[in-house]
């Protein structure tokens, strides 16, 4: 009996084969289990928004160190000027023994030439992006939008020399005026930069605008025209008045077109014929001569904290305008 009990036992033995021991081998060395899809696209999303979070700040603490390098280069002239006299002068003449440091024809220069660039550049630029949303045929629109945003690339001193071979010369012979560099030699080529800017942004408001308003103001009898006035433009107010004042922006910003074209002089305009001086064109065409670390020197990041608040203004109204304006749904006009 116990020789047949041994035997029972063995028969009841799994067999031990050579495949199943090198299996058992290869389960105890297999790699560590991979992590689930899931759990990848998260660190994934989280790598994303670290990068970019970081890009953004990257921009902000950029742009606080210009603003702080400015102030603090700027600030230093208020230790002998003050802030009045600075502002309200009416005599640039930073060289003279002692030296001037009014600001106000430049600041009157920069506003004269923004101006009237404006008054120029906003029907133009309004009047192209109403022609190119609502009346162009596509064939059309596709010759046209490309022209005018081509204007965009032209660069500045390209314009700037087109303004003082081409536009000074034939406003002399034109209107007999002793100099062709002037308000309206500027305002000129600033609209020309301007007009892609407010073109651009506002089609895009003008296509914002749903289209159902549109069709009931049609359905109603109105014409086209008054269409395009009555309904169309109230409804895209937010995102035309935007691009105005950014148009406005460029052009108080701008420097090459209005150091070769607005004439130079320091004085305050009493025409659109007078030569007037910017201040960007200022500080572009004096800060290479000037010592480092001297009162003029410091002068001119005076001006460029004034021109950046003005600037900073323009923005800030362009904001305003977008969200108090903003059309939120046909019931909003």
């Amino acid at each position: 009996m116990s020789t047949i009990n041994q035997v029972q036992s063995v028969a009841a033995q799994p067999l031990s084969t050579p495949a199943a021991g090198a299996a058992k081998g290869m389960a105890t060395t297999s790699p560590p289990a991979r992590k689930p899809i899931r759990a990848r696209s998260r660190d994934r999303e989280t790598w994303i928004r670290i990068v970019f979070t970081a890009a953004g700040l990257f921009s902000v603490v950029v742009m606080a160190l210009i603003i702080m390098f400015l102030f603090r280069e700027g600030a230093y002239l208020f230790k002998t000027v003050s802030l009045s006299d600075f502002i309200l002068g009416t005599a640039w003449y930073p060289t003279y023994d002692p030296p001037d440091f009014g600001i106000g024809p430049l600041i009157l220069g920069s506003m004269s030439v923004t101006l009237v660039s404006s008054l120029i550049a906003v029907p133009l630029g309004v009047g192209a992006a109403l022609y190119l949303a609502e009346v162009a045929n596509p064939r059309v629109r596709e010759w046209v939008k490309p022209g005018v945003e081509l204007l965009a690339s032209l660069p500045s001193v390209v314009l700037g020399f087109v303004g003082m071979v081409v536009i000074a010369p034939l406003m002399q012979e034109l209107w007999d005026i002793p100099t062709g560099l002037n308000i309206l030699n500027a305002s000129l080529m600033l609209a020309l930069m301007a007009i892609p800017t407010i073109t651009s942004i506002s089609e895009d408001a003008l296509y914002a605008v749903p289209r159902d308003l549109m069709e009931a103001s049609l359905a109603l009898g109105a014409t086209r025209w008054e269409t395009l006035t009555r309904v169309l433009l109230p409804g895209a107010l937010s995102g035309v008045g935007t691009a105005v004042i950014l148009g406005m922006s460029r052009a108080m910003g701008e420097t090459m077109v209005v150091l070769m074209v607005a004439g130079g002089a320091a004085q305050i305009p009493t025409s659109i014929f007078d030569s007037v001086r910017p201040m960007p064109a200022t500080i572009a065409a004096e800060m290479g001569e000037t010592p480092f670390g001297s009162e003029h020197y410091y002068a001119l990041f005076a001006i460029g904290i004034v021109l950046f608040l003005l600037t900073l203004g323009f923005n800030l109204v362009a904001a305003w305008i977008s969200s108090r304006f903003q059309q939120k749904g046909a019931a909003t006009l």
